[in-house]
């Protein structure tokens, strides 16, 4: 049965949710769902967890489903511009900022009596540390909930969208978005769906989604980097000097050889390394607690080699998701593993080097060796940029530091767009799917901004 509303949300993560707030909060009487091709946050499984690796589900509940890709992150809320994205390019300074203060105010309207969200600040000395050798460190403060609290929060926050006549319409994938009088058609898999307007939310996951709405439209794209790199892992005790007192360290580092641009982000204090199924490909990622009982004796952080093109090249997306279907060819398909030492070596990790290391791994995956699934240029750049994090962290390049590969992040079309991040009339694209947003506090952002910009015209 057909059903009609005047806003569809396509993607129930951060961004649409908080469009979802957002629109309800300023007019009651509008008619919303939020289809997302995902489960419900209560059905989110993930079979890996249990120890089997990644089976390789159709929907995988780690990036998809409702409260998206971040349900499962520990809940790094930045709170600032600096980097997550260039949204105060977008809107300026002041005006993205007053949304992601909303955002925060919107997470703690959302978060239980007794739990401490902790926030953490700049550090002036570990900045001058870094620079003396050739490193920046981006500071910003965040707010920190941590994965169990993250979660949480946006269970709260799902409830009251649906106790407040919000539709949700999990396991509902849009396959396709028509024009007709009044507004769009989406074919999804449960049937045909109406709306007045559209809020497409669909994260970095859904960038073939939004590739072609926006080739069925005509709407112009402009190709974006991509990172393509490793999840590595050691010893908590090697970084404490800087969780400690900022939390998430964030460094760039331009590399000697290529003089490319590599950046070191997600830091996890005491967490553990994840794999995530990626339209059939695997690739690392990292969570940690807010649980001091749930913490590890390891920290683990991403370093990635960012690559630009230029024409008459336009698919990178398919060059990044390549490498790393290289590692899962290698991996049987699961993410590899290897120390620093064995690749410095030349040298694949075994399962005995591996099960002698003195930093047990957190995930579950196949010793193997990198260097047949990276580039040169990006293996140097990552080799490179680990023996620049050991002077301000010694012991990163140890021996026995772990790598995972591959961890990629697609970033690779940037729709033409109005201030109102519209891409034609009555579809609004926002989030990480939009090429604007990297993180969560942005992602927020933008999903109250166009609930403003939809509510304010009508």
């Amino acid at each position: 049965m057909e059903r009609k509303y005047d806003v569809i949300i396509i993607g129930g993560g951060i961004g649409g949710l908080m469009a979802a707030y957002g629109l309800r909060k300023k007019d009651p009487a509008l008619s919303i769902a939020i289809a997302e091709k995902g489960r419900t946050v209560e059905q989110r499984k993930c079979p890996a967890a249990g120890g089997k690796g990644c089976v390789y589900c159709p929907v995988c509940s780690i990036t998809s489903g409702f409260a998206g890709a971040g349900a499962f992150s520990d809940g790094k809320f930045n709170l600032g511009t600096a980097y997550g994205g260039t949204l105060g390019e977008e809107l300026g300074e002041a005006l993205a900022m007053e949304y992601i203060n909303r955002v925060g105010a919107v997470l703690d309207r959302f978060t239980p009596d007794g739990v401490e969200i902790k926030e953490y600040g700049s550090n002036e000395a570990l900045k001058l540390k870094c620079l003396q050798n050739n490193l920046r460190l981006l500071d910003m403060n965040v707010k920190h909930l941590g994965t169990d609290n993250n979660l949480l929060i946006m269970q709260r926050l799902i409830r009251w969208l649906q106790e407040n006549g919000v539709e949700l319409l999990p396991n509902t994938e849009v396959r396709q978005v028509r024009a007709v009088p009044g507004g769009y058609a989406l074919d999804t898999a449960k049937g045909p769906t109406e709306a007045g307007k559209l809020i497409v939310a669909t994260g970095r996951n859904g960038a073939e989604f939004v590739g072609e709405l926006c080739r069925s439209f005509g709407i112009a794209m402009k190709s974006n980097a991509v990172d393509i790199g490793v999840r590595v892992e050691m010893k908590d005790a090697i970084w404490r000097e800087f969780s400690s007192q900022i939390y998430e360290p964030k460094i760039l580092y331009r590399t000697k050889t290529f003089e490319d641009r590599t950046r070191m982000f997600c830091f996890n204090q005491g967490g553990i390394v994840s794999a995530e199924n990626n339209d059939g490909v695997v690739t690392a990622n990292g969570h940690s607690f807010a649980d001091p009982a749930k913490k590890t004796e390891n920290c683990n952080f991403a370093i990635l080699s960012s690559i630009h093109f230029t024409e008459p090249f336009n698919n990178p997306t398919e060059y990044a998701k390549s490498f790393s279907k290289m590692a899962n060819l290698i991996g049987s398909g699961n993410v590899l593993v290897q120390r620093f030492g064995d690749l410095i070596r030349g040298r694949r990790t075994n399962d005995h080097r591996l099960g002698q290391n003195t930093v047990i791994p957190t995930l579950k995956a196949t010793a193997g060796d990198l260097s047949l699934a990276l580039p040169h240029r990006i293996l140097t750049n990552i080799i490179e940029t680990i023996y620049a994090l050991d002077k301000v962290a010694p012991g990163t390049a140890n021996d026995d530091t772990l790598l995972y590969g591959l961890e990629s992040k697609y970033y690779s079309i940037k729709p033409d767009h109005d201030r109102d991040f519209r891409i034609c009339e009555g579809i609004y694209l926002i989030g990480d799917g939009s090429g604007i947003c990297r993180g969560l506090s942005q992602s927020g952002a933008m999903g109250l901004y166009v609930a403003d910009r939809i509510t304010d015209a009508l």
